[in-house]
Parts: C-alpha cells; sequence; structure tokens
C-alpha cells in the first residue's frame, strides 16, 4: 500500500518547508521490489559510485594496485614520482566511466541489490559479512 509522509524541515535561510515523499509499501515498507524506476539521487550518486568501486577493484586493479604500490614507496615525493602510474590509473578508470555498457551493467546490478533489499530488508553489505 502506498502513503504519502512529509517531514518538516528548516532551509539555509530559516525558512520553513514542508518535503513530501512516498513510501511505495512492499514486504518491509522499503519500497516496491519490483519497481524499477531510478531516482535522480540514484542515477547521479549511487550508481556512479558503484560504477568507481567496480572500475578500482575489478577493471583497473593492477593500475590501481601499481599506483598504491608507488604512493607506499616514494611517499611525499608521490605528486612527482609516481605521475606516470597516475595517469595510466587515470586512464583506464575514465575509460570505463565513459563506457555505456559498463554503466547499463552496473545500473542492473544497483538495481538487482535495491530489489533485494526491498525484498528482504537486508543490504548486500550486511549479507557479506554474516558468517
Amino acid at each position: 500500500m502506498s502513503s504519502i509522509h512529509s517531514e518538516k524541515e528548516t532551509t539555509d535561510d530559516g525558512m520553513k518547508q514542508e518535503r513530501k515523499f512516498q513510501t511505495r509499501g512492499g514486504p518491509h515498507d522499503l519500497g516496491d521490489p519490483d519497481d524499477l524506476r531510478i531516482r535522480r539521487v540514484e542515477k547521479e550518486v549511487l550508481i556512479p559510485k558503484k560504477m568507481r568501486e567496480k572500475a578500482r577493484s575489478e577493471k583497473c586493479l593492477k593500475e590501481v594496485t601499481a599506483f598504491g604500490e608507488c604512493c607506499m614507496e616514494t611517499k611525499l615525493a608521490m605528486v612527482i614520482k609516481c605521475r606516470k602510474e597516475n595517469s595510466v590509473m587515470k586512464d583506464c578508470l575514465t575509460k570505463w566511466y565513459q563506457d555505456e555498457e559498463f554503466r547499463k551493467h552496473c545500473e542492473t546490478e544497483y538495481l538487482n541489490e535495491r530489489s533485494e533489499y526491498r525484498r528482504t530488508g537486508i543490504r548486500k553489505k550486511d549479507i557479506k559479512y554474516k558468517v
């Protein structure tokens, strides 16, 4: 069952403002698990965050590791001595950030995780660490 809630907040200039938001029901009142609409914050913040994490940990792991090792070895001189590694890492990451197919893959993965969270009430990161 869908319901509309409101919340009063004070803006930076001291004005009172009422924000309305809608919960879409679902088993845990976290939203409809089958809803595939993407909110603005998901599109502009959460999905790009997932893209960054996946690019760093899966697609550009060699480049990120090389840059990290260079930084650890050179300490404060890393700004000068690790330019090449930094440039290679940035090129790799930029390539994946601009890849539309990679974006769609991350978006689909995000929607599946969100749907599972709405269905069970358990976030993916909570599942990883449970033994």
